[in-house]
């Protein structure tokens, strides 16, 4: 066949080495080749990557621009990683039409219903849309690489597959059988293969009649084969031209060879040549055919960085060579590196960097990383000093508050309005904005302190019910949200009932959550970028719902809207530092700065780890020759390699992340031992970011807390509860009974002993004041106090059984002293007495008349009772000085002397099941016999009251830790002092 004479002149192919800036160079050559005409340069076209390529460009010209100018139609192929569609240019007014691309939302959802066809009890609606995820991006590779299902049932391997990737093959030929066939009915193709078809048809328009003007395709790498063929075609235009970012012309012949693979030898598609390999073999073109882009800018390096990072990246084999490489062949001066302890001084080290490189006038400086983590920790170190570097890279969905409110939204929902899930909708910052919010923070606040404690019965009613009943004190924190929650029920109540039931399908969540949304937020559920964004994803995710996976059950939508939901990047506009950036590595491809800083270069992160394939085995790839998993490996080495090539290059990372420590980045290390080792920057940002924030002064060592308030401010009333925290932890004493501060339940909390202790007393009451101690009916009261409807389902499933078995061991014991002549003469009966100045008070569980006349002081224990150690140091004197009441008239009704002291401890005895007597003044431990308690126990109670309430000592914090709780540690600065002296 005869070829175009343009095909005859051979290709022209150039490449732009890492050590000029891409876009600058390729403009300066451009308007050096066609700039004298004004017109002819408007005429031209430029084809790029994607469009952030194309902005790149754009800038580059109107910087290398001394008057106004036409630029060249810029042209993106679109990149499938940003989302992107090819652009308009490729795709002309006059040509048949090609069927539009379907929404690629719709199309996983309809994948999702193919993935549940073929696998109809293995997944839910949730993880079908997680393997459609993954199902559509290997159809994009097998459409990219012009792959059909014929192909893969052509495939013959050496062995048998496993089991499990024979059936994901099987599945995965059948829904390819079956695709075709949807997307006919919609009268659609995929975005792959419609771009595709416009790269094909642009190739053969231009080989049956080229362009006049000229055709430019500038920093494409990718070896897709319809790109390939279209590069083909330019490179052999009569005025086209490919320039190619950063191929490596230095590399030996046989490391070449090495990169492009054999027959016996596999390609190393983790090299950062791979890529560039592969397209100039679709190209047909030899690496020797490519020369050097000759124009260059002003803000180059020095042209030895490209050969130090050729050598940096040689292949594995070739590495050997480092031992012999002159120091002028491994220079790269002008590149630094710094290891930091954690990823935040990274942070602030970079922002520090980032911010003195703004202080030389007209140098612009840019943040790179992969990790968005650390993207968004350097932007807000960054505001500190009004700086605004937004990531253009952006931040998923589910990190703006509009995707978080949507997703409060399912939980609360999901959950049945559990507590937790609850305040955090009520609590979120979109829900009634604008005049309305303070009152409705402060009901929701209400609620709060409201629900802390063991969880309520589920549902709407469950929290109505909680908040009417309770004790008399819980009953005054509950009153105050009642009215509030009556408001906010009603505004709950359709959400609830949208969720109601097992499976309905998709479309009728989406708009249950839809209304709520605009319900409680308005149109702030919509606003700003991230609201378009949702506003967008919901319209398409409600239209096209029908299409989607079936029997969606209310327990599916939180992670089925997360997966979503993380998929969708919100970017920020415009309106940024125009000097300072912060890309990530797609952002970064074909950009350039001053002085580039290159973070997060930890194994995992830079590069990133490989995601598995679940459809395809590693094996069919191969034959398939599909891009394999170390595919990204190779690309990630690129983007540093392009990187490494601005005059000024900051490398970073941290040894440890926010969970665990870290391994450094292969590259990094290639560098660093290639090199003899990376030099750290002049500045150290290191000891910058750790000394910023530090006190720089002498440190003042603080002193245990020590408030000694005037004595006449002492309190003179005390309860026999607290004689004991007043002994052992005087700080806690001092902080609830002079500053009034109460420890706080957690919300959703499981049922703690205070807790059981104030349910328990209470049916203890009323089976003693009601029943008068009959045996049969506090089993009954127990489970009717479970079962009122305050309580969830699973408490009560979880300590009835225990209660009711603690419940026979009681109405046993009380009737076995009855029967011996003791009986019980008072309930929960408060009491109280003047005694060494100050008045002491107690609620006394149970007195009872011994046989010999004299009382018996019984303490219920949900737990197991204080030793008799801690007794006998005054540190659990409750028995004791409810004796002493006793015994001084101080209960109504009750006098005599006490003789015998108890505890009814409820929890299990490891010999016989529930429920045990506990006495300190009996056995072969006891502390004293019963006629000296009660005056030990005053002993105790004289000494603490005259050290602290009528005495003038400091309430100390800790004096007994062993005898004291944690409920005050962070009022009392615990870790501040403790292990110290004094």
């Amino acid at each position: 066949m005869c070829l175009p004479v343009a095909d005859q002149a051979g290709p022209l192919v150039y490449t732009i080495p890492p050590h000029r800036a891409f876009s600058d160079a390729l403009v300066a050559g451009i308007l050096a080749q066609h700039g004298a005409d004004g017109m002819a340069l408007a005429r031209g076209t430029i084809i790029v990557p994607n469009n952030r390529a194309g902005q790149a460009i754009r800038d580059a010209f109107v910087r290398q621009a001394s008057s106004g100018l036409l630029i060249p139609r810029l042209v993106a192929i679109g990149d499938a990683e940003l989302n992107e569609r090819a652009g308009l240019a490729l795709d002309p007014a006059d040509a048949d039409p090609i069927p539009p691309a379907i929404d690629p939302l719709h199309r996983q959802l309809m994948l999702a219903r193919l993935v549940q066809d073929q696998r109809p009890d293995a997944v839910d609606a949730a993880e079908a849309m997680r393997l459609a995820g993954d199902l559509a991006r290997t159809l994009d590779q097998l459409l990219i690489e012009e792959r059909t299902a014929t192909d893969l049932r052509a495939i013959e391997l050496e062995g048998a597959l496993a089991k499990h990737w024979q059936t994901s093959l099987d599945q995965l030929t059948v829904i390819m059988d079956q695709w075709p066939a949807h997307l006919a009915a919609l009268g659609c193709v995929d975005l792959a293969d419609r771009r595709n078809r416009m790269i094909n048809r642009l190739a053969d328009r231009w080989a049956e009649s080229p362009p006049e003007e000229f055709v430019i395709a500038a920093g494409i790498s990718t070896g897709a084969p319809a790109i390939a063929r279209l590069m083909r075609r330019v490179a052999r235009l009569p005025k086209g031209q490919v320039v190619l970012a950063g191929l490596d012309l230095t590399l030996s012949a046989d490391d070449w060879a090495l990169v492009g693979g054999s027959d016996t030898d596999a390609p190393l598609e983790s090299h950062p040549q791979f890529h560039l390999r592969q397209l100039l073999d679709g190209m047909r073109v030899a690496r020797d055919d490519v020369k050097t882009w000759r124009w260059g800018s002003d803000s180059d390096a020095r042209s030895e960085r490209t050969r130090a990072i050729s050598h940096a990246f040689v292949p594995p084999d070739s590495t050997r060579t480092w031992i012999n490489l002159p120091p002028a062949q491994r220079n790269v001066s002008g590149v630094t590196a710094l290891t930091f302890p954690t990823i935040a001084d990274e942070a602030q080290g970079i922002a520090i960097a980032l911010r003195g490189a703004l202080e030389v006038p007209g140098q612009t400086a840019a943040l790179v990383t992969p990790d968005r983590n650390l993207a968004a920790r350097v932007s807000a170190h960054l505001e500190r000093w009004g700086i605004k570097a937004d990531d253009s890279a952006g931040q998923p969905l589910t990190a703006s508050p509009q995707g978080g409110f949507i997703l409060a939204l399912v939980d609360a929902a999901v959950q049945k309005f559990a507590p937790v899930p609850l305040l955090a909708l009520v609590k979120h910052p979109l829900v009634r904005l604008g005049e309305g919010r303070l009152a409705w923070l402060d009901g929701a606040r209400a609620l709060d302190l409201a629900l802390r404690g063991p969880r309520p019965g589920g549902g709407l009613d469950g929290i109505t019910r909680f908040l009417a009943g309770g004790d008399e004190r819980q009953q005054k924190i509950r009153q105050r949200a009642q009215g509030w929650w009556a408001e906010a029920a009603t505004l709950l109540a359709p959400l609830e009932m949208a969720f109601t039931g097992t499976s309905q399908t998709l479309g009728t969540f989406l708009a249950a959550l839809r209304e709520m949304a605009e319900a409680l937020a308005g149109e702030g559920a919509w606003s700003g970028e991230a609201g378009r964004a949702l506003s967008d994803m919901f319209s398409r995710l409600e239209s096209n719902a029908e299409s989607g996976p079936q029997n969606v059950s209310p327990a599916c939508l939180p992670p089925l809207l997360r997966h979503v939901l993380d998929g969708v990047p919100v970017r920020p506009g415009y309106g940024g530092h125009p000097r300072l950036f912060i890309w990530g590595l797609l952002e970064a491809k074909l950009q350039s700065a001053h002085f580039m800083v290159l973070g997060g270069l930890n194994e995992g992160v830079w590069p990133q780890l490989p995601s598995p394939d679940p459809w395809l085995a590693p094996s069919i790839r191969k034959a398939l020759k599909l891009p394999g998993l170390e595919r990204r490996i190779g690309l990630s080495a690129h983007d540093l390699a392009s990187a490494l090539g601005a005059p000024q290059v900051l490398l970073t990372r941290a040894r440890r992340d926010a969970r665990s420590p870290t391994n450094a980045s292969r590259f990094w290390l290639r560098l660093d031992t290639m090199t003899g080792g990376l030099a750290e920057p002049a500045i150290p940002y290191d000891r910058l970011a750790t000394h910023l924030d530090r006190y720089e002064g002498r440190p003042q060592r603080e002193r245990r807390p020590e408030q000694s308030p005037p004595v006449e401010d002492r309190p003179r009333v005390i309860n026999v509860t607290d004689v004991d925290t007043l002994k052992a932890d005087p700080y806690s004493f001092y902080a609830r009974a002079m500053l009034g501060l109460s420890e706080l339940d957690p919300v959703d909390a499981e049922p703690s002993p205070a807790w059981r202790g104030s349910m328990i007393h209470a049916v203890l009451e009323d089976w003693a004041k009601e029943d008068d101690y009959r045996p049969g009916l506090l089993a009954k009261r127990m489970e009717a106090a479970l079962s009122d409807g305050t309580f969830h389902p699973l408490i009560r499933a979880l300590w009835l059984p225990r209660l009711a078995e603690a419940a026979e061991w009681i109405e046993a014991r009380v009737a076995e002293g009855r029967a011996e002549g003791r009986n019980p003469v008072k309930a929960e009966v408060r009491g109280e007495i003047e005694r060494h100045g100050v008045t002491i008070k107690g609620r006394a569980d149970r007195i009872d008349r011994m046989p010999d006349g004299s009382l018996g002081v019984i303490d219920y224990k949900t737990g197991a009772p204080p030793s008799n150690r801690q007794v006998g140091e005054g540190y659990a004197p409750q028995l004791g000085l409810i004796g002493l009441i006793a015994e001084g008239n101080g209960f109504d009704g009750v006098n005599g002397t006490a003789g015998a002291f108890e505890y009814w401890s409820l929890a299990r005895d490891s010999n016989r099941g529930f429920g045990k007597v506990a006495s300190p003044v009996t056995g072969k431990s006891a502390i004293c016999v019963p006629e000296d308690f009660v005056a030990k126990m005053d002993h105790e109670f004289r000494d603490a009251v005259e050290t602290w309430l009528t005495g003038a000592a400091p309430f100390r914090a800790k004096i007994k830790p062993e005898y004291s709780y944690a409920g005050y540690d962070h009022l009392m600065r615990l870790e501040e002092w403790e292990g110290r002296d004094g």
